[in-house]
């Protein structure tokens, strides 16, 4: 889940907790208060009745009951019953509906004076009258319309407006959260357009007050200090390279002079050959070392021109079977082009063909045949070209490491080579803008992939 939703949701939680506690306290006390209005009314009722009945003459049970009839008209199914200190029934308002009781509950309204209880959806409440001659308990019983029509809809309008107010939670949490993360967001899209090749790009440090923008400004200072490491690194490695390519060149020279003089002694012969066979090495590593250097120096201002990849396959081709001739390519296309320009890429064709010739020289060299493919194959969007054989393979543990300098797969250890061809490679097809992938296996061979966009 991204920060932003869980931000969202996160709030949309705490928003929600908060209103659903804030309607259940608002309903508890409707409900509290609707409770405490309707046992008052009750508990009026009940003392204006035994006051009728008690106190005021002339009015007899019969007639109380038709006053009673006629003015309870306020609360549903109303109810009131009056008993002697003997538990006798003395007046009930109704007669077809009586309120349940027994006598333990008429003793306990004696004890505690007043009682309020529920009995069925009824509110009762009983209490002594002590104001006539004799004492009496009253129960009165009736059932809130007005007052559970109030709570319903209390309970329906809280309802809904929880609902609304999630739904306006969640709204705004999105909006809000997105509008706080969206510096983040913009950090993470610079991010993702800085590479080895473009070190020297920085963030935008917005306000350079909040933890956003002092984060943006840590990071733009390790991108400094490692753009300052890398170009010392490809210093280091340039004049390195550049420093040791003059005593070579004079080394090799003193060598082949060396080897002219002594032509008689084949023991010196051997020192000699073995010593050139070294020097070449050196030169050739020395040579490579440069080359990636360089490359990241001048990649602003390498020529680029169009080309077709076909033609590149060629002249690959012609340079190295001019060098081993025992070596065999035969290039095809995977997919005829619909038109030409499919397979036209825009790049440095001397960089572009040391890719392929490289990729054949690998293919021809780690093949017991000596044989190599390329397959040339295009869509709407790129080129691809597939060297492939059918050598030794490259096991699955060193896949991964395979365009790393100096690497070589266990399997090719004793072969000559350097391990620095497939850098140099993956470092000119990322020149280009494309990519470089392989494909192996074991004792059946490898496929190397270069894809290239075409104009």
């Amino acid at each position: 889940m991204k920060i932003k939703d869980r931000i969202a949701f996160q709030f949309t939680l705490l928003v929600a907790a908060i209103l659903l506690l804030f309607s259940i306290a608002i309903y508890s006390v409707s409900e509290h208060y609707r409770q405490e209005e309707f046992y008052d009314r009750l508990k009026s009722r009940a003392r204006t009745t035994c006051r009728l009945l008690v106190k005021v003459k002339g009015i007899d049970k019969d007639l109380l009951k038709t006053i009673d009839q006629n003015t309870l008209s306020e609360m549903l199914d109303e109810k009131v019953l009056i008993f002697d200190k003997n538990n006798e029934l003395i007046y009930s308002s109704v007669d077809d509906k009586l309120l349940t009781y027994h006598a333990s509950l008429l003793n306990e309204v004696r004890q505690k004076e007043y009682m309020e209880f529920h009995q069925a959806e009824n509110e009762v409440i009983g209490l002594m009258y002590t104001e006539g001659d004799e004492p009496l308990v009253v129960l009165a019983s009736a059932y809130d319309t007005f007052g559970h029509s109030k709570l319903d809809n209390l309970r329906s309008t809280l309802g809904w407006g929880l609902l609304a107010g999630i739904a306006v939670t969640v709204g705004l949490g999105i909006y809000f959260a997105g509008n706080a993360l969206r510096p983040i967001s913009r950090i993470n899209e610079q991010v993702s357009l800085i590479t080895a090749q473009n070190l020297s790009l920085k963030l935008d440090e917005g306000n350079r007050k909040d933890e956003i923008a002092q984060l943006a400004i840590n990071f733009n200072t390790v991108l400094y200090r490692l753009n300052k490491a890398f170009e010392q690194q490809k210093s280091f490695v340039s004049h390195a390279s550049h420093e040791l390519r003059t005593p070579l060149a004079a080394l090799k020279s003193e060598i082949q002079l060396g080897q002219r003089f002594n032509k008689n002694n084949p023991e010196i012969e051997e020192v000699f050959s073995n010593l050139f066979s070294d020097t070449e090495r050196l030169i050739s590593i020395t040579n490579n070392l440069l080359f990636l250097a360089r490359s990241y120096e001048n990649m602003g201002s390498m020529k680029m021109s169009p080309i077709h990849i076909e033609d590149l396959a060629f002249l690959a081709k012609e340079e190295l079977l001019s060098a081993h001739p025992g070596y065999k390519v035969v290039i095809d296309y995977e997919t005829i082009p619909e038109n030409e320009n499919q397979t036209v890429i825009k790049g440095n064709e001397e960089l572009l063909k040391r890719v392929f010739s490289n990729l054949l020289d690998n293919a021809c060299k780690y093949s017991p045949d000596h044989q190599a493919q390329i397959l040339i194959s295009s869509d709407d969007k790129s080129c691809t070209v597939k060297v492939r054989d059918q050598g030794i393979g490259i096991s699955e543990e060193d896949l991964p490491h395979i365009f790393n300098p100096f690497f070589r797969s266990s399997n090719a250890s004793e072969l000559p080579g350097f391990g620095i061809g497939l850098s140099i490679c993956q470092r000119i097809v990322e020149l280009h803008h494309g990519t470089i992938s392989v494909t192996s296996e074991i004792a059946r061979g490898s496929e190397f992939k270069v894809q290239l966009n075409h104009v």
